[in-house]
């Protein structure tokens, strides 16, 4: 580590960011890589001297009920990551491995707490002897720097089939799914829930369209949080679910609203709708919208609800005659996405997790300048490595897409990140 990176890792944060642009971005990069190690060592450090305290309470910590209540009073954390933190030391004590691979800083402190927990309740069908061999499987998907949650989760998902019993796993078992919604004092509403995977996964499913972060018309980009995108979403999963649910079918579709109106008036809105004053000019010619069933709407309202619709356009005769009908149109068709989903597992590029829900069917050749829409011209990525590949402001270089003799995408990184462009491999492999 060079000595301006030591200096940033082992000092102070005070003012640190007024001393930052004296360092590369080689050195940034290496003093957050640094950091991040430090943490992993002071955590293990926090975790053994909580656990060894919790052995040896004294009056001050009998007096705060547990360790882990102690700690949050003594410290900014909260009540329930002081007692994660206490559980974590007690729960390491019965298995060695884990705790020595933590205390190395090579296994995260989530993972820990993953590899523990399934310890402490195997499968019913695992025999005590397979307990070594599962805890290094788990250790060697929980370290280094390629750790994800998903190859964790992955590995306990494996063991539970390999060793399955008459018992329903934790992760399938719809008789532990609970959901509280309570009034708070103020008159909000507090909801806390636990479900089984497959409703987990509806509810995901459900919500990814809608907590996609949404710029502003000029190009802001979205400002709120993670949690309060999730909470518009499933306000709006509320509202579809009253608006369309249990309708039936009218018509060969789910009953919603159709809202006609000429696109020179939607186009060219006035302030107000015009009004013959003096008997002159004909009613047709206001600009207004007409619903089917409930008849006009103002321009204002339907130019509301043409900011999120389905745009249908119908050519029309001087009379007002249909003469043709233009549907939308879709690039990649759905049977060609779903093909792509079982191919890249989501977001091809080396290194990244997003689900297949957050991606985009990038064409390789891109279809402007020629390139088909079939398979070995499209690769799934997210949005972030969507904007990459179209050259994103500001990065030097440029990633390549070629598809392999495997049929599968490879990624050539541009001379800035390897001057030997060597080919990486689409990042499948922990999703298989």
């Amino acid at each position: 580590m060079s000595v301006l990176s030591a200096d940033v890792v082992s000092g102070s944060a005070v003012g640190l960011r007024g001393r930052l642009w004296r360092l590369s971005a080689a050195e940034l990069r290496e003093a957050a890589v640094s950091a991040s190690a430090e943490i992993l060592r002071l955590e293990a450090i926090r975790v053994a001297v909580v656990d060894e305290l919790s052995l040896r309470p004294d009056d001050q910590v009998i007096a705060s009920r547990g360790v882990g209540a102690w700690l949050a009073a003594n410290t900014m954390l909260q009540v329930r990551d002081g007692k994660k933190i206490a559980a974590l030391g007690a729960a390491l004590r019965p298995f060695p491995a884990v705790a020595a691979r933590f205390d190395c800083g090579d296994c995260s402190f989530e993972h820990a707490m993953l590899i523990v927990a399934f310890c402490e309740s195997p499968p019913k069908g695992m025999p005590d002897e397979a307990m070594p061999r599962c805890i290094d499987l788990l250790l060697a998907a929980a370290s280094g720097v390629e750790a994800t949650t998903t190859k964790v989760r992955n590995v306990i998902a494996t063991l539970e089939r390999i060793f399955e019993s008459d018992e329903i796993p934790p992760a399938e078992d719809i008789d532990r799914n609970e959901l509280r919604i309570a009034s708070t004092l103020n008159g909000r509403v507090v909801v806390r829930g636990d479900f089984d995977a497959l409703t987990g996964e509806m509810l995901l499913s459900a919500l990814s369209n809608l907590t996609v972060p949404t710029p502003a018309p000029d190009g802001t980009p979205d400002s709120r949080s993670a949690a309060k995108r999730t909470a518009d979403g499933f306000t709006e999963l509320i509202r579809r679910y009253l608006d369309c649910a249990k309708t039936g079918i009218d018509g060969g579709q789910r009953p919603h609203v159709n809202v006609h109106i000429n696109a020179r008036d939607l186009a060219e809105h006035r302030d107000c709708a015009v009004t013959p004053s003096d008997g002159g000019g004909s009613v047709s010619d206001l600009d207004v919208g007409h619903m089917p069933w409930l008849g006009p709407l103002s321009v204002s309202q339907t130019r509301l609800l043409g900011c999120d619709c389905f745009l249908a356009t119908v050519l029309l005769d001087d009379h007002g005659a249909p003469l043709d009908a233009k549907p939308g149109k879709r690039l990649v068709t759905a049977e060609q996405r779903v093909a792509l989903i079982a191919r890249d597992k989501g977001c091809a590029f080396p290194g990244c997790t997003c689900v297949p829900a957050w991606t985009d069917a990038h064409h390789i050749r891109h279809w402007a300048n020629g390139g088909p829409t079939v398979m070995n011209n499209l690769v799934l990525l997210c949005r972030s490595h969507h904007r990459l590949m179209h050259r994103k402001s500001g990065f030097v270089g440029k990633w390549e897409i070629r598809i392999g003799i495997d049929n599968k995408p490879w990624f050539i990184p541009p001379p800035s990140i390897d001057p030997q462009r060597h080919p990486r491999p689409a990042n499948t492999t922990f999703k298989t």
